[in-house]
């Protein structure tokens, strides 16, 4: 029995900052409302870049950490909400930006669940062939697509990508999974599929912008997040106890508070980057994921714990007996 193993993660972040202060120059907030309503302090907005480019910047640090040769991956999959294209797709322009030219490509649109499903789908595809590597990726270029006039969006998404390269792997790696999808909850998130511009002033257009229900999408949360966390425990046969560490999406630091309660799991076992980077959708585990392996935080045998929920509504967990 072979698992599928994360061998190298990798991020991009755009290096445009925008914190608080800025935005409430020009829509009625404050850094005080903003940070006691989503943990939000700062936020990176792309001043030209566009997704794959971020997707290739993050894709290239993966493989660089994994040390393997871009010819050697067989699978490239991305998630994403703010593709430059419908097509070609995001993953096609990275495939050829990174010289993986024996690999299948394709985008996924599952809002911030996106990595959550690319890491399971990679993980199908690699135990189901000789495949050698995959590379998944969350890739989210959303102030594009913002009004920036709404504050109960606008003071919340952002711009990022994370990637990581998977392989098989006799002992470490992915031990369950867990995924679902409602399209029964209608307004909840929303972006019409319509062109988008480069939105960094007021929005022009408000039938081409995100637009959310965040009391319909908080009582989602709250209530989905704790059944994809006991779904993958219970496939593994593992506890809470058995857990390091939980890398929640990063929509909302209520929303994690309100989870660890629920659960009564210590804070400190969720991982949190969302203060300084904002909801970057499909981005948002892997770039956490990325930082706390280059922090070193991620030893061999450590228990892992991914989950999202997101647009659709979509929702996934995977349980990672890291490898180190």
């Amino acid at each position: 029995m072979s698992y599928t193993s994360i061998i190298g993660t990798g991020s991009y972040i755009p290096e445009n900052i925008i914190d608080n202060n800025y935005i409430s120059q020009f829509v009625d907030t404050s850094d005080e409302w903003i940070t006691e309503r989503t943990g939000i302090k700062a936020r990176r907005l792309s001043k030209g870049e566009d997704t794959s480019q971020l997707a290739i910047k993050a894709a290239q640090r993966a493989i660089e950490m994994a040390k393997i040769n871009p010819e050697d991956i067989g699978l490239v999959i991305l998630g994403t909400i703010t593709p430059d294209t419908f097509t070609p797709s995001v993953a096609c322009i990275v495939q050829s930006a990174i010289g993986a030219v024996n690999a299948t490509s394709f985008d996924i649109s599952a809002a911030c669940s996106g990595f959550i499903y690319g890491l399971q789908i990679a993980d199908k595809f690699l135990q189901g062939s000789n495949m050698k590597y995959a590379l998944v990726i969350g890739s989210e270029v959303l102030s594009k697509a913002l009004d920036w006039e709404d504050r109960n969006t606008c003071v919340i998404f952002a711009d990022g990508a994370g990637a990581a390269i998977l392989a098989k792997n006799e002992e470490y790696g992915i031990k369950a999974s867990f995924s679902g999808s409602s399209g029964d909850v209608k307004g909840s998130l929303v972006l019409p599929a319509l062109q988008v511009n480069n939105l960094i002033a007021k929005s022009e257009n408000k039938n081409s912008v995100i637009s959310m229900n965040g009391r319909e999408i908080f009582k989602f949360a709250v209530q989905i997040m704790p059944k994809c966390i006991n779904a993958v425990l219970e496939e593994a046969n593992m506890s809470l106890e058995d857990i390091d560490y939980i890398v929640p999406h990063q929509a909302n630091y209520r929303i994690t508070e309100s989870v660890a309660q629920k659960m009564n799991i210590p804070i400190e076992k969720f991982y949190m980057n969302l203060d300084e980077y904002g909801n970057t959708s499909s981005a948002t585990i892997p770039l956490a994921l990325d930082e706390m392996n280059r922090k070193g935080m991620l030893k061999k045998g450590q228990k892992i714990i991914l989950v999202g929920f997101g647009g659709g509504l979509t929702w996934g967990s995977v349980l990672i007996n890291w490898q180190g």
